[in-house]
């Protein structure tokens, strides 16, 4: 199967449970969802105007919205020939659900990877079951796509992006009726601003839930 990618490259984990961790992103094109702050609008659209070669996506400048088709196979060879040392693989976005990623996930896990995929919980997930699921809940965006209880049910790790309390009034009301007792619940300020980390703060200690900064940002690495 071939999967529509915008970008790979290897970096460090920035955010969520798995901050510090070497990781290699894998971005796939292409997500309905609109969220205002998005900083991947590039990932937006399939154009096929902007398809390229599989090679001229590893490593290179994913922000112009090019992509081509990779399977696995191909992903893994080219992690091989940029010689990689990562094991840990984010699948991201876009929305990266919108894809059937079983034979992906699978495939990574037989090589010896492990899996994280990073999605908006507004599609149905289709992956390994040992696959790591960060769901960054999106709701309300422009798109109309709803939160999907099945999605939160399936996750791992929630990780919420929020400003003001009706973001964590939003969370609140999504998390009714899902029992949370097994995952990691974070609070990310949206754009690092000192109210939203202040508030965030206060709330994942009166919680014990986890803060989630985008330490990436600190660090001015992708």
């Amino acid at each position: 199967m071939n999967y529509p990618v915008n970008e790979v490259f290897e970096t460090i984990q920035g955010e969520g449970v798995f901050t510090g961790v070497p990781a290699i992103f894998v971005r796939l094109q292409g997500c309905p969802v609109g969220c205002a702050w998005c900083d991947t609008k590039q990932t937006w659209d399939v154009l096929e105007a902007n398809k390229v070669s599989p090679e001229q996506v590893i490593s290179v400048d994913g922000t112009i919205g090019r992509w081509a088709n990779h399977s696995a196979q191909s992903l893994i060879a080219a992690f091989d020939a940029k010689g990689f040392t990562a094991r840990h693989i984010v699948i991201t976005g876009g929305e990266p659900c919108m894809y059937d990623l079983r034979e992906l996930t699978e495939t990574l896990h037989s090589q010896g990877f492990a899996t994280q995929i990073e999605t908006s919980g507004t599609f149905d997930i289709n992956c390994a079951d040992d696959t790591w699921v960060t769901v960054s809940p999106k709701v309300n965006m422009k798109g109309g796509y709803k939160v999907l209880a099945q999605v939160l049910n399936r996750a791992n790790e929630i990780k919420h992006p929020i400003a003001t309390e009706n973001h964590i009034a939003e969370l609140d009301e999504l998390l009714q009726g899902i029992d949370i007792s097994a995952k990691t619940i974070c609070l990310q300020p949206i754009s690092q601003k000192p109210r939203a980390t202040e508030l965030a703060m206060k709330v994942c200690i009166a919680r014990n839930w986890r803060l989630s900064i985008q330490t990436h940002k600190y660090l001015n690495i992708d």
